[in-house]
This record gives C-alpha cells, sequence and structure tokens, in this order.
C-alpha cells in the first residue's frame, strides 16, 4: 500500500484530498470507483461540502474545492467506519464564510452503509479538541477504476 506521502506527490492537493484507507472486514467489499460526495453538518450547525471520492484497493482518495482529508477505514457485509483528518487547501473567497474548522486540522470519525453504486454515512468532526461536529455524507458511483 502507498504511504499517505507517496499518495500526495501524486495527486495534487488542490484537487483530491485524500483518505488513506486500510483493511477489510470480510464479507460484500466496497467496489472500486470514483464517486460524488456530498456532506451536510447536522445538529444546527449550517455547513456543507461537495466533491469527489476515489475508492480503490482499500483506500479512499476525496477532496473538493477547499478541503482535503486522509485516513483509514474497514469495510464489510454492507457496512463501512473509519476515521480521518481534514485540512483545508484553499481558503474562501467570500471575507464573510467562517470556516467551521477555522482553518486548522481535525479529525473525524463515522459509520455507515454500502452497495455496490452509493454509501451513506454518520460521523463527528472534533475540532481544536474541545468541539464536536456532526455530519452526514453520500457517495454515489461516477465511474468505474
Amino acid at each position: 500500500m502507498a504511504s499517505q506521502g507517496q499518495l500526495l506527490s501524486r495527486y495534487p492537493r488542490a484537487i483530491i484530498s485524500i483518505i488513506i484507507a486500510l483493511g477489510a472486514g470480510g464479507g460484500v467489499l466496497m467496489k472500486n470507483g470514483l464517486f460524488s460526495i456530498h456532506i451536510t453538518m447536522l445538529d444546527g450547525v449550517k455547513g456543507h461540502d461537495s466533491g469527489v471520492t476515489i475508492l480503490r484497493d482499500g483506500q479512499l482518495i476525496s477532496g473538493g474545492p477547499h478541503f482535503w482529508s486522509l485516513g483509514s477505514y474497514t469495510a464489510g457485509n454492507g457496512t463501512w467506519k473509519g476515521h480521518f483528518a481534514t485540512n483545508q487547501h484553499t481558503p474562501f473567497a467570500d471575507p464573510f464564510v467562517r470556516p467551521l474548522f477555522g482553518g486548522q486540522e481535525v479529525t473525524s470519525g463515522f459509520s455507515g452503509t454500502y452497495t455496490d453504486n452509493e454509501a451513506e454515512v454518520f460521523g463527528t468532526t472534533l475540532v481544536g479538541g474541545t468541539r464536536s461536529l456532526s455530519f452526514h455524507a453520500t457517495l454515489k458511483r461516477l465511474a468505474d477504476l
């Protein structure tokens, strides 16, 4: 498996966000593919993001116009769970937009379900070690790899 540094050298940070995925929990595995991802913050917090995610041989590579991430997951029998760290690579153009993460690295954990063509997760992001934010994300297959 490629290291985080090797993946970062192959994929530009400003285009693709990276989450390294490790392992598989047996049963039906997640199919390799390119997915769209749509994230919505929960619990009354206003925030959302969209981007692309690559799932390939236990590795998940994901990113959008402002953020990139690195992490790991396990999957099997239609369920998956994992964790990742997220960083901001590009500031927001609107000076009145306040990033939920304040430009700092944050860590997240998630769990959810998947099929051949889509996945869904619910998770929690820890900001600055003191604040937690809940999120929901959906992924839809765009192409096979």
